[in-house]
């Protein structure tokens, strides 16, 4: 082995491996140890606020505005049925204003929120908002209760919507088979006279 094969050796074993060991276990630990950020499909702009930051029941809320949320994008937004949202769907009023709510009114409402709690967290959870008779937590859970009651009264009004088209087209295909059948019948009639005039005409 020569002297420089020695040393790119020495090199390898000494310098690189702990190095790459040392960098490798930081960004272990750090991975471990970040605090778990929320995380809502219909909602990324969430996505940088520790869970540990909000109250279980506004987690809670957000979960279900979430949910709810992704399921109305789908009704709404994918108006041609395809199974995808983009350029060949049209935009709905309902459409715009769910994604307004999604993606600037709930952000701003939660960053709010966690202004009044970052700058005394016991304030924001017990003291009430001046010329008011609620709290900064109170104030946020009011604004999802009345988003996720929007959300509510769009998912029915789409259900029975879709139910009496549902309902239509069985009156239509009724009406259709019905008036068949009777045709049917009437020519199996006329059909039995032919033959019995026929046989008495024999």
């Amino acid at each position: 082995m020569t002297q420089v094969t020695a040393m790119l050796v020495m090199f390898v074993l000494y310098g690189l491996l702990p190095a790459a060991g040392l960098y490798l276990g930081y960004r272990g630990i750090k991975k471990v140890t970040a605090p778990k950020m929320l995380e809502y499909e219909a909602m990324p702009q969430l996505g940088y606020i520790p869970e540990k930051s909000l109250p279980i029941d506004v987690k809670t809320a957000l979960a279900q505005i979430n949910q709810k949320g992704e399921k109305l994008r789908a009704i709404y937004g994918d108006t041609n049925n395809d199974g995808k949202i983009d350029d060949t769907d049209t935009v709905t009023e309902t459409y715009v204003m769910i994604q307004n709510l999604m993606d600037k009114h709930i952000p701003e409402a939660v960053a709010d929120y966690r202004r009044l709690h970052d700058l005394d967290d016991e304030r924001a959870d017990n003291t009430k908002i001046k010329h008011s008779n609620v709290t900064g937590k109170e104030a946020l859970l009011e604004v999802l209760s009345t988003i996720n009651t929007q959300f509510d009264d769009l998912l029915n009004a789409s259900y029975h919507q879709d139910g009496q088209k549902l309902l239509a087209t069985n009156r239509y295909l009724q009406q259709r088979f019905d008036g068949a059948a009777s045709n049917a019948q009437s020519l199996q009639i006329d059909d039995d006279k032919d033959v019995s005039i026929n046989k008495n005409q024999s």
